[in-house]
């Protein structure tokens, strides 16, 4: 079986703090070989339809939120989307991701129409949504239409810090109650933060270390903060792509069996952004399958890579990619499963 790694607070710390070169590849070279031994060198692609830019929500760090009245809005149809998931399927994507704002405009009638139809038209392909916070009923509704998983970033694990990151009505415990629910209900389930996100201290991230490592989810999105220029939080500094390394790798050893993907976002501070990642330890791609036509109407940061890149092109490219640092990109559902 492969082995946990448990840290205590100053140990994480002190890792979170490394600046030699040769302790970072050695960090990275641990987590990778673990990945590889769980994994087989097998990196797993997801197909991400982002369906609408509505939001009711106004994080302070995020494009879409509602209080920006520059974003051109959007939503898809139920026929686009489903012409997004024909395209994946027929490149071999066997994972949907519905990512969108917490949209009023799709009632949960609606929702649970696309996904029992998804689900009854590719009923061999996992289904994962990213509709933000709503009710157990709601989230046991859209389980029963056909949902398979859900992504919602906890954010972070300090409520101080939760309360300078969101306005007033947007409430930490609410969050937290929505991830508890999710994996009661029976979702397989991603967490995760920004690495670099404003007034985010050490301490903040070794709460979220620990944090993750008691819920367990089968799921880590991690990524580096990037500023939006129409965010109170535009001028701020984006995260370091090193630390955003090494927090995956110590994640890949504390959670050897969860599925963390190098984000777009790595993508998007470094060129080989998402080929760092894999190397620290991550084995999930997300190529975006959304019409070009709205891609760059879904900002939620600023110079967001893949927003020209049709489907078919773009996953061809980013195959090439892979296997040039020794990897497989797979496209079977690649469920959460305890290794032994």
């Amino acid at each position: 079986m492969a082995t946990e790694h448990t840290l205590e607070k100053d140990q994480l710390l002190s890792l979170l703090t490394i600046s030699q070169r040769e302790e970072k590849e050695y960090l990275f070279k641990k987590a990778r070989a673990l990945a590889d031994k769980v994994f087989e060198k097998k990196i797993y692609v997801r197909g991400l339809i982002e369906f609408t830019n509505y939001c009711r929500n106004d994080c302070y760090y995020c494009g879409i939120r509602k209080s920006n009245l520059r974003v051109e809005r959007y939503r898809l149809s139920k026929e686009q989307i489903l012409d997004c998931c024909q395209t994946g399927y027929r490149l071999g994507f066997r994972t949907f991701v519905l990512q969108g704002g917490e949209d009023p405009g799709f009632s949960q009638e609606a929702l649970v129409d696309i996904i029992s139809t998804i689900r009854n038209t590719y009923f061999d392909c996992a289904i994962t949504l990213s509709i933000g916070e709503k009710s157990y009923e709601q989230y046991q509704e859209l389980f029963r239409a056909g949902a398979n998983r859900y992504l919602l970033r906890h954010e972070t694990a300090n409520k101080e810090h939760y309360t300078k990151l969101h306005p007033p009505g947007q409430k930490q415990e609410n969050r937290l109650r929505c991830l508890s629910e999710l994996k009661k209900i029976g979702y397989q389930v991603g967490a995760g933060f920004m690495v670099g996100s404003p007034y985010q201290t050490g301490e903040n991230l070794v709460e979220d270390l620990l944090f993750l490592k008691e819920f367990q989810p089968e799921m880590i999105g991690v990524g580096p903060f990037i500023p939006h220029q129409d965010t109170p939080f535009k001028n701020c500094p984006r995260g370091d792509l090193d630390l955003t390394l090494i927090l995956i790798s110590i994640l890949r050893l504390m959670l050897p069996n969860a599925m963390i993907p190098a984000t777009t976002a790595l993508g998007t501070i470094h060129p080989q952004g998402r080929e760092l990642g894999i190397l620290a330890g991550a084995n999930v791609l997300m190529p975006n399958l959304s019409p070009i036509g709205v891609r760059k109407k879904y900002l939620l940061y600023d110079n967001k890579i893949c927003t020209d890149e049709e489907a078919v092109e773009g996953f061809a490219l980013l195959k090439k990619r892979i296997q040039k640092i020794g990897y497989e990109l797979v496209t079977d559902r690649g469920d959460f499963r305890k290794v032994i």
